[in-house]
C-alpha cells in the first residue's frame, strides 16, 4: 500500500519501483567536501525508518566537483537522484523538486546536517499520519539543545522576534534547516511564494499559518557548522525586505488565501478570521483615520448645520468607508459575494454607535464651545471602536458554518493548528 497513513513498498522490492512515501531534499552550492558523507549518513537513518524514501540532490549552479559528486551517488544507489539547476538560490530549488516531486512528504534539510537526524521521524510522522500539513524543526524551543555562538544566536532569535510582531506569527523558527510539507499543501502554496533564496521558508510558513494550515514543530537539537558560508548580513537585509513585501501584500489581501484553505479542506473560517493581531493592528490603523477623518468632517458639517446632524453626516461618512476599507484590509474578504450582507450590518453597528455619540452630544451642557463636543465625541468614538471590531470579527465577517467546506477534525481545537512537540515555553 502507498497512501499516506499506510506501509509503502521500499523502491526496488519486488523487483519493481513504487513511489516513495518520503522525498528528502538537500540543496546544494558547492558541496563537494561534504555531499558524499552527508549522502551515506543520511541514507543509513533513513533505511531504519518504517517508511520508503528518497534523496534528491538539489544542485543549484554548483561550479566545483558537486554536480558529478551527485551523479556518482546517484548511480550508486537506487534511491538517490540528483537535480541540476542553473541558477542559484535554496528556495529556488526546493520549489523547482517540491513541484515536481510525486511524494506525499517532502522533506528539506541542510547538507551540513546541523540538526541531529533523531528529529526528522517525530518531524515527519504527523505528517504522514494526516494530522499537520506541515512540520518544522525549531531551535528556540525551550527543549531544543542548541550550540552556536553568540552573534548567530542573537541575529536569530531578533529576526523572529521581527517576524512575530510584524507579521504576527505563531511558529518560533522560521529559518531552521529542517522541515516537512505534504504534497497537496505544496502544491497550493510554492505558486504563491515569491522569494528564491533565503526567505523563501518564511514566506511558506506564513502564508500556511494564514491559510488555518496545521504546522507542528519538533524541538531540535543543532550544532552549528563552523564552515558555513552564508553571508549573514546581506541575508538578514533580504529578509527584512521580504518582510516588508509579504506584510503588505497581506494587508492589502493580495493573496488567495481563503481558497487555499478551502482547496485544502479546511474551513474557509480559518482563513478569513485570520491571527488577532494583525487584524488588530491593521483595524487600529484605520481606526484612527476614520477618527480623523470623522472629526475633520464634523468640523466642517457643524459651520453649515447643528451638531446632531454633522454628527450623522460624518459618522455615515466614514462608517461606510470604514466598513469597506476593514472588509478589504483587516479580515482579508474580497470580491462581491456578501458585501451588501456586511454593508448592511455594519449600517447596524452603525446606528448603534450614533446612539451613543448622540447621546453624549445631549449629555453636554447647552452652548458648549466646538472643541468640547469634538473631544466628547472623539472619546465616545474611541469605545465605539471597539465594539465595532468585536462586530465584525464575530458577526459582520465571520463565514457561515453552513457556508464552511467541512475538514478533518483537529484535536488542537477549532482553529486548526497543531502546535504538538512544541515546549510549553520559548
Amino acid at each position: 500500500m502507498s497512501a499516506l497513513g499506510e506501509p509503502a513498498v521500499r523502491l526496488g522490492t519486488a523487483g519493481h519501483q513504487t513511489v516513495p512515501l518520503l522525498d528528502v531534499v538537500i540543496p546544494v552550492h558547492n558541496e563537494e567536501v561534504q555531499l558524499a558523507a552527508t549522502v551515506t549518513r543520511l541514507r543509513d537513518h533513513l533505511l531504519a525508518m518504517p517508511w520508503s524514501f528518497r534523496i534528491t540532490i538539489a544542485d543549484n549552479a554548483s561550479t566545483d566537483a558537486t554536480s558529478a559528486i551527485g551523479r556518482r551517488l546517484s548511480h550508486t544507489y537506487p534511491d538517490v537522484r540528483v537535480q541540476h539547476l542553473a541558477e542559484k538560490g535554496r528556495g529556488r530549488a526546493l520549489r523547482h523538486v517540491w513541484s515536481g516531486s510525486d511524494s506525499e512528504v517532502l522533506v528539506y534539510m541542510d547538507v551540513d546536517l546541523s540538526t541531529d537526524l533523531d528529529a526528522l521521524l517525530p518531524l515527519v510522522a504527523p505528517l504522514i499520519s494526516g494530522h499537520s500539513d506541515l512540520a518544522i524543526g525549531s531551535r528556540l524551543a525551550g527543549s531544543a539543545r542548541v550550540e552556536r555562538g553568540f552573534r548567530r544566536e542573537l541575529i536569530s532569535r531578533s529576526y523572529n522576534l521581527i517576524l512575530r510582531q510584524s507579521l504576527r506569527v505563531g511558529f518560533s523558527d522560521a529559518q531552521c534547516g529542517f522541515k516537512a510539507i505534504r504534497r497537496d499543501a505544496a502544491r497550493e502554496l510554492l505558486p504563491l511564494v515569491k522569494d528564491q533564496e533565503w526567505f523563501f521558508d518564511t514566506e511558506l510558513l506564513t502564508l500556511a499559518e494564514r491559510a488555518g494550515l496545521r504546522i507542528h514543530e519538533v524541538p531540535v537539537d543543532w550544532i552549528d557548522d563552523p564552515d558555513s558560508r552564508v553571508d549573514i548580513v546581506r541575508t538578514a537585509v533580504n529578509d527584512l525586505r521580504g518582510v516588508l513585501r509579504l506584510g503588505t501584500s497581506l494587508a492589502r489581501g493580495q493573496l488567495p488565501l481563503r481558497e487555499v484553505a478551502v482547496s485544502l479542506g479546511h474551513t474557509s473560517e480559518d482563513a478569513a478570521i485570520g491571527r488577532l493581531g494583525s487584524q488588530v493592528a491593521i483595524f487600529l490603523l484605520i481606526g484612527v483615520l476614520s477618527t480623523l477623518a470623522y472629526a475633520a468632517l464634523f468640523l466642517g458639517l457643524r459651520q453649515v448645520t447643528d451638531a446632531l446632524v454633522a454628527n450623522l453626516l460624518a459618522l455615515l461618512v466614514t462608517a461606510v468607508a470604514n466598513t469597506a476599507a476593514n472588509r478589504r484590509f483587516s479580515f482579508g474578504v474580497r470580491g462581491v459575494a456578501g458585501a451588501l450582507r456586511q454593508h448592511v450590518q455594519g449600517l447596524v453597528v452603525f446606528a448603534i454607535g450614533l446612539g451613543a455619540t448622540s447621546g453624549a452630544i445631549l449629555l453636554l451642557p447647552h452652548g458648549s464651545p466646538a472643541a468640547a463636543e469634538v473631544a466628547v465625541l472623539t472619546v465616545t468614538n474611541l469605545a465605539v471602536t471597539v465594539m465595532r471590531f468585536l462586530a465584525m470579527r464575530f458577526w459582520m465577517f465571520m463565514p457561515a458554518r453552513s457556508r464552511a467546506v467541512p475538514g478533518p477534525v483537529d484535536p488542537a481545537g477549532p482553529r486548526g493548528r497543531s502546535r504538538a512537540g512544541r515546549a510549553p515555553s520559548r
